[in-house]
């Protein structure tokens, strides 16, 4: 039976913040010390310390700062991986005060952490959680304790669980859009737009200074807009044993004045949220070029007069082809071309691109 890592996360009793938050700031003294000779050895040397580099460099300084061995060594090796993933050879610093502060972070190895009588012991303190998962069934590999944007910290824990073959035998295309977060082959549709239901509560409390409900809003908008997403990424690889998405960027639109719609939607969500999934189930995942996929006509594969064409028809929804008089809903037709496309690539075929000239 094959297995995966997965991240499960619980919440921590809210008397246990005072602590942390102590604990993470000592977890940025460290990191902030790790940028700056970081920095300095790639100026003066042009050497980039790794991981284990940066180990000797921090001997002896957590028992000073009142954390374990462990987390000050996955300090270094998270500071080595972030700096290879951004590709820079310096990292914003962690801020402990004032109103820029960082949220909290402390990293810990499977062997710090231990769960005794449903409490989490870790650095000689016993820590309550809301253990929704029973994680005394799982053997954790690694973790964090992380605060949110309201003061409220979690318990992160990396995982390995068996993987469950899939039973879904179909197939999907998904067109991703702004009107609707997405619009699948077979019809369904996320609405999305959670941050424009909120819009106006939160204009009010930002134009009061209520800090504090503006957090709570936008905390609702993000839990509302990652349910509805996972429960329909979840049923779509539940059902399916082939699922392809349009590869639209959201990098590049969020550039636009689209923007805000674009995050609105969470477009990259869904794809993460559908690969992991999807890898997780077995079950095929993959991005398809989408270009002219609403303006090809599904039944016919050509590209009519009557189909909607760039920026100036993004208000038509729905067209009928001029040339099979199929009538289309401008969403659901890309989905269905979407899904033709990939079927095809996984036959080896061509997609057929049919521009129309």
């Amino acid at each position: 039976m094959s297995t995966y890592n997965k991240m499960l996360r619980v919440r921590l009793k809210d008397k246990h913040s005072k602590g942390l938050v102590g604990k993470s700031n000592s977890v940025n003294y460290v990191w902030n010390y790790i940028n700056e000779l970081s920095t300095k050895s790639i100026r003066d040397r042009g050497i980039f310390l790794s991981g284990y580099d940066l180990q000797k460099y921090t001997v002896g300084v957590a028992k000073e700062l009142g954390i374990t061995s462990q987390t000050v060594q996955m300090i270094g090796h998270e500071y080595a991986t972030r700096r290879k993933q951004f590709k820079k050879s310096k990292l914003k610093w962690r801020v402990s005060r004032g109103s820029r502060r960082s949220l909290g972070w402390i990293p810990f190895s499977g062997q710090a952490i231990q769960l005794i009588n449903g409490q989490v012991r870790f650095n000689k303190t016993f820590y309550s959680i809301i253990d929704t998962y029973g994680l005394s069934k799982y053997k954790i590999k690694s973790g964090s304790f992380s605060e949110d944007s309201r003061g409220r910290w979690y318990l992160n824990v990396c995982v390995e669980v068996e993987a469950v073959k899939g039973m879904g035998t179909g197939s999907v295309g998904i067109d991703l859009g702004c009107k609707e977060a997405a619009t699948d082959s077979n019809g369904d549709v996320v609405v999305g737009r959670e941050y424009r239901k909120l819009e106006k509560k939160l204009a009010t409390a930002q134009r009061a200074r209520n800090k504090r409900q503006v957090k709570t809003i936008h905390a609702k908008i993000k839990n509302r807009r990652a349910d509805t997403l996972h429960k329909y990424s979840r049923k779509l690889v539940n059902e399916n044993a082939a699922i392809f998405v349009g590869n639209v960027s959201s990098s590049k639109l969020v550039k636009t004045n689209m923007a805000k719609s674009v995050l609105d939607a969470g477009w990259s969500s869904l794809k993460v949220m559908l690969k992991y999934k999807s890898d997780n189930a077995c079950t095929h995942f993959e991005e398809i070029n989408e270009s002219y996929t609403t303006q090809i006509c599904s039944c016919c594969g050509e590209n009519p007069d009557s189909s909607p064409k760039g920026r100036k028809d993004l208000n038509k929804r729905d067209w009928v082809c001029s040339l099979c008089g199929a009538e289309h809903d401008r969403d659901v037709n890309a989905a269905i071309n979407i899904r033709g496309r990939g079927l095809a690539s996984l036959c080896g075929e061509s997609p057929g691109f049919n521009h129309g000239e």
